[in-house]
């Protein structure tokens, strides 16, 4: 359902009205000139899947150590990895560093400011493009993420899962008949910050929205169902056993592999739950051990799966000398904890 034209048009004056007044200063935003479509783009990426409160303060470290498009793909990924540790769903800094190389590799590192360009480069959709181009002041186009999906929603009254193709269909035309020619960023950023500080997931302040008074949603008392909620397969538990092995005060690490969960973090050792730990470390590593005490289990959701995983304390007596092992490193809690880990083996080395 779209919006006749004279109420497009108040829509837009009232959230306008109200931005101007609720603007969030946000590090990554310009009010009234194209911002550094650099910075825009890092911000974008770090934002979807997260809110941003957790995002201030990981952008602000990440672009002080990458200022640039050119810094980030010079970066080795590991590095990448330790300024994105903690940030979680680590497939959108892999996809960054890969997206940084193809700017400098295929635009001799002139970051682009066109949708169509923006959406070919890896981990840059339809949305994110958009925002980009329209932040950067590269040309305007109306975006959907996950709180502008919330407000149309809403407003519109648009059932249904929003991730399905009919459903984000409408939603996207909805986006575009709205979209204003002029006042595209204030438009945009308001649209985003009304998602986020008003129109919320649960407890929405619909007494506050600028657009409360024709919201379909609030009229038919459907805001708590809309939008409708992806259906989801009940998810599988997964145990894991990871062996805190201690020499020296330094803990072994290594490196996960390039693809898969947790792809190029540092993790803890892992063996099976039924397993005999001492005959593990001797079979793989060649070691001496005193297996110790075992460890609270620290439970981790992914998105299709739940985690629990079990710390084991390992005393290492005897280690095989004069074999460097690629991939291997032995870190003291502080070292690891500058490094790029895994949110829960984070929380683990900070227990320990």
């Amino acid at each position: 359902m779209l919006v006749p034209s004279a109420r497009r048009a108040a829509l837009r004056r009232r959230l306008l009205a109200w931005y101007d007044v609720a603007r969030r200063a946000l590090p990554w935003r310009f009010a009234q000139h194209g911002a550094d479509p650099y910075r825009v783009w890092i911000a974008e990426v770090m934002l979807q899947q997260t809110q941003v409160a957790t995002v201030v303060p990981y952008y602000e470290r990440f672009v002080a150590a990458f200022p640039d498009v050119r810094a980030l793909a010079d970066a080795d990924v590991v590095r990448v990895l330790e300024h994105w540790s903690g940030l979680g769903y680590y497939r959108r800094a892999h996809l960054a560093h890969a997206a940084a190389r193809a700017i400098v590799a295929c635009h001799r590192s002139e970051f682009p400011r066109d949708a169509a360009t923006l959406a070919t480069l890896p981990g840059i959709g339809r949305s994110t493009a958009a925002a980009i181009a329209t932040f950067a002041g590269g040309e305007a186009a109306p975006i959907l993420d996950g709180n502008v999906k919330r407000v149309l929603a809403r407003h519109r009254g648009i059932a249904g899962d929003p991730a399905r193709n009919g459903v984000a269909r409408a939603l996207w035309q909805c986006a575009e008949a709205l979209f204003p020619r002029r006042d595209a960023i204030a438009y945009t950023q308001g649209l985003m910050d009304l998602g986020a500080t008003l129109c919320t997931r649960r407890s929405p302040r619909c007494r506050e929205c600028p657009v409360a008074s024709d919201c379909i949603a609030r009229k038919s008392g459907r805001i708590a169902d809309l939008p409708s909620p992806r259906a989801r397969p009940e998810r599988p538990s997964r145990r894991v056993r990871m062996l805190v092995l201690e020499r020296s005060g330094r803990i072994l690490f290594e490196r996960r592999p390039a693809i898969g969960i947790w792809a190029g973090l540092w993790s803890l050792p892992e063996a099976g739950s039924d397993e005999d730990v001492a005959a593990h470390c001797r079979r793989r590593f060649g070691a001496t051990v005193r297996v110790g005490e075992s460890l609270p289990a620290i439970a981790h959701g992914f998105t299709h799966f739940r985690l629990t995983i079990e710390p084991q304390h390992v005393l290492v007596r005897r280690w095989p000398e004069g074999v460097e092992t690629p991939g291997r490193a032995w870190m003291t809690r502080a070292e690891a904890e500058a490094a790029a880990l895994p949110a829960p083996v984070r929380r683990l080395v900070q227990q320990l």
